[in-house]
């Protein structure tokens, strides 16, 4: 059930989501807001299956890889990398995973993260100090620069 209340929450219902003769790859890209090259790519490095083709050649998708695409999204969206995703969608498809392994993989993800908060906490205050000096005058001379130009 939960995955349904989270496919009604992004806009979809249901009988929206499922379509028995299958997605071309721009309804699949209109869908879940994947742009139509980042498909192909998807496919390219092996996260996306090929999917069937019409016999005019084009792709034609199934319902599971449409709820595959929306997954890869969701999991861009929470900032996971693709070998975070690869690793993810291969419990996915082993279909012997634990909660605990996803958990792991979570837990490492948000650390990850948090990291990259102490960085950008420290880019911030780089960047008022800088900011801090600056008088915006009319004059050449800018402290900005100066600092910008300073050796480390």
């Amino acid at each position: 059930m939960r995955s349904v209340a989270t496919t009604e929450a992004r806009g979809f219902s249901m009988s929206e989501f499922t379509n028995p003769r299958g997605y071309p790859i721009g309804e699949m890209s209109k869908r879940t807001g994947v742009n139509i090259e980042t498909i192909r790519y998807y496919e390219r490095i092996k996260i996306m299956p090929q999917p069937d083709r019409t016999a005019g050649g084009n792709r034609q998708y199934n319902h599971d890889q449409l709820k595959r695409l929306s997954f890869i999204k969701t999991s861009r969206e929470l900032g996971f990398s693709i070998n975070e995703i690869r690793a993810l969608l291969e419990m996915v498809d082993r279909q012997d995973f634990t909660c605990g392994e996803v958990h792991g993989l979570t837990i490492g993800h948000l650390d990850s993260v948090r990291e990259k908060i102490k960085g950008l906490r420290k880019l911030e205050m780089a960047l008022v100090g800088m900011a801090a000096e600056c008088s915006q005058g009319d004059v050449p001379d800018c402290p900005i620069l100066e600092t910008l130009f300073e050796a480390r």
